[in-house]
C-alpha cells in the first residue's frame, strides 16, 4: 500500500531511516544506563536529576583536570621543592628525614630561678611517714605491701629525657632497653614506671632520679621496695629472682663492696645505676641527706671538689649521685651503714666491659638463674651514653655490645615461644621448636612461661 502511494524507492529510504532511528534510540538508552552506573542515578533516580548529574559530572571532570595535572608536577618536581618545603615555616613537608625536629621541641617560658639564699630541699619535711603509711595500709587491705610470703610489692623505676636523643639511633636503643625491662618485670610480678619528666630543673643530670623517687614513695605507700635502674642497663638473666628474704632487715641494697666503700673510700666502691630502696621513714631521711649536693651550678661544682679530694681515684668533675653516696656512707657509717646491704653475691649491676664478650662461653657452660659472673642478672653500659652526642667509648663498640646484651636476654624470652635469635649479633630469629596440635603440653626450657616466683596470691577482703 505504502509502495503504491509513495513509490518503492522512497519507501525503502523511510524504512532505512526508521532502522537508524531505532539504533540511535538504543545507543542513547545504553549511554544513559552506563552514565547512571558511573555517576549515580540522581537523588531520586529521575530523568531530570540524571541529566543534571551528567552535566555536573562533565563540568567537574574538566575542572579537576588542571589541578590534578599541577599536583602530579609538584610531586614529581624533584628534590629542590621538597627541601624548600622542609625549610619553610608552613610545616608542609611530609619528609621525616629532612624535618627539623627542634621546631616542635620548644620550651615555653623561662625556668624558675631558685632563691640562692634558701637551702635546697626535695620537699616539705616529713617525720612520721612510717605511721602515715601504716595507717594507709591498714585502711586499704586490697593494696598489700607484700604480695606473697617473702615477696614484697616492687616498683621498678627508669626513664629518659623529655626530648629525643642527641643522635639518630639513641631512641631505638632506649626502646630496646625498656622492652627488656618490661619482659623481666612481667615474668617476676614487678610493676614498672617509666618517667620522661624532669620534676625539678635544679636536679638535672645524675640527680634527676632523687625527686622522682621521693614522689613515687610518697604516692605509692603500697610499694615496699622501689627498684631504680638506669636506662643504659639491661636484664640479662630473666630467670633470676632476687633473694628478698636476705634483705628483710635492710632498707637500701646496692651492688658494692664494704671494704672499698668504708675502708678505701673508693668512688667506684658501689654503683647507683641499679639499687633497691625500701619505702619508709629511713629512706626519706636518706634522700634528704643525699640531695643537698645535687643542685646544679655552684653548689654542685663545689661539692664535686670535695668529693674529688676525699674519695680515692675520683677524677675532677661536678658532684654526682654515686660519689655522694660513697662519701655519705664512708663519713656517716654509724648513721646509715647498719641498714645498707652492699651486694656482690650476684650482679645487681654488672659492668659490660668484662661481661658481653663472654656470653657465648656462658651459654656453653652455664644456664640462666645464676645471676652472677656465670650468667649476670644486669649488664650495665656505663660510659656508653647511647642517648648523647659523645660517649666514653667508641660508638660502634658500644652499639654492637648493646645489641648482643639485648639479644642475650631476649633469647630467654623468645625460647618460651619456640624461637631464638640466629646469633647474638643478629636481629633475625629462627625456630627452635616445632609446632604442635597440643600447645598446652609444651614446656619452655627455662620454665618462664608460668614461673613459680610469679604465681603469688594477693590477699583481698571478700565481700
Amino acid at each position: 500500500m505504502m509502495e503504491r502511494c509513495l513509490g518503492a524507492n522512497r519507501c525503502r529510504r523511510i524504512q532505512r531511516a526508521l532502522r537508524h532511528l531505532k539504533v540511535t534510540v538504543l545507543c542513547l538508552v545504553l549511554t544513559v544506563v552506563v552514565l547512571r552506573g558511573t555517576i549515580g542515578a540522581g537523588k531520586f533516580g529521575t530523568p531530570e536529576q540524571d541529566l543534571d548529574e551528567i552535566r555536573q559530572h562533565i563540568y567537574t571532570s574538566h575542572k579537576r583536570a588542571e589541578p590534578h595535572r599541577v599536583l602530579e608536577e609538584i610531586q614529581t618536581g624533584g628534590d629542590s621543592s621538597s627541601s624548600g618545603d622542609a625549610n619553610s615555616g608552613g610545616g608542609g613537608s611530609n619528609n621525616y628525614e629532612t624535618f627539623d625536629i627542634n621546631k616542635i621541641f620548644v620550651d615555653e617560658g623561662e625556668e624558675e630561678k631558685p632563691d640562692p639564699n634558701k637551702p635546697y630541699t626535695l620537699g616539705p619535711k616529713i617525720s612520721d611517714w612510717d605511721e602515715q603509711r601504716s595507717d594507709w595500709l591498714a585502711k586499704n587491705p586490697s593494696f598489700p605491701n607484700f604480695i606473697g610470703p617473702n615477696k614484697p610489692r616492687v616498683l621498678l623505676v627508669t626513664g629518659s629525657a623529655p626530648k629525643p636523643c642527641e643522635n639518630p639511633v639513641g631512641d631505638h636503643y632506649l626502646l630496646k632497653s625498656i622492652k627488656n625491662k618490661i619482659d623481666y618485670c612481667r615474668l617476676h610480678g614487678i610493676e614498672i614506671f617509666y618517667n620522661m619528666a624532669l620534676l625539678d630543673a635544679e636536679m638535672a643530670g645524675f640527680w634527676a632520679k632523687l625527686p622522682l623517687i621521693r614522689k613515687l614513695l610518697l604516692s605509692h605507700p603500697e610499694i615496699e621496695f622501689l627498684w631504680w635502674m638506669d636506662s643504659d642497663a639491661m636484664f640479662t638473666d630473666m630467670a633470676f629472682e632476687l633473694p628478698w628474704e636476705r634483705y628483710k632487715d635492710y632498707n637500701l641494697v646496692m651492688h658494692g663492696w664494704n671494704e672499698m666503700v668504708y675502708n678505701e673510700k673508693n668512688w667506684i666502691g658501689l654503683n647507683t645505676g641499679s639499687f633497691l630502696l625500701r619505702n619508709n621513714q629511713w629512706a626519706l631521711d636518706l634522700l634528704d641527706t643525699w640531695a643537698p649536693m645535687g643542685p646544679k651550678g655552684k653548689i654542685r661544682e663545689e661539692a664535686g671538689k670535695v668529693l674529688t679530694r676525699e674519695l680515692k681515684g675520683r677524677p675532677v668533675f661536678e658532684a654526682d649521685d654515686q660519689s655522694a653516696m660513697v662519701y655519705l656512707l664512708a663519713t656517716q657509717r654509724d648513721t646509715w651503714g647498719n641498714k645498707v646491704y652492699l651486694e656482690n653475691g650476684y650482679y645487681l649491676h654488672g659492668y659490660w666491659g668484662i661481661l658481653v664478650d663472654k656470653y657465648e662461653e656462658m651459654i656453653e657452660n652455664y644456664h640462666p638463674g645464676l645471676g652472677d659472673h656465670r650468667w649476670p642478672l644486669v649488664t650495665h653500659f656505663v660510659g656508653c651514653k647511647p642517648c648523647g652526642k659523645f660517649g666514653d667509648y667508641p660508638v660502634e663498640r658500644c652499639l654492637k655490645q648493646m645489641d648482643r646484651a639485648f639479644n642475650f636476654g631476649d633469647n630467654q624470652i623468645l625460647q618460651i615461644y619456640g624461637f631464638t635469635h640466629e646469633s647474638l649479633a643478629s636481629r633475625k630469629v629462627k625456630r627452635v621448636r616445632n609446632e604442635t596440635s597440643n600447645p598446652l603440653e609444651m614446656k619452655d626450657e627455662l620454665g618462664l612461661l608460668h614461673p613459680a616466683f610469679k604465681a603469688v596470691k594477693v590477699q583481698t577482703n571478700q565481700v
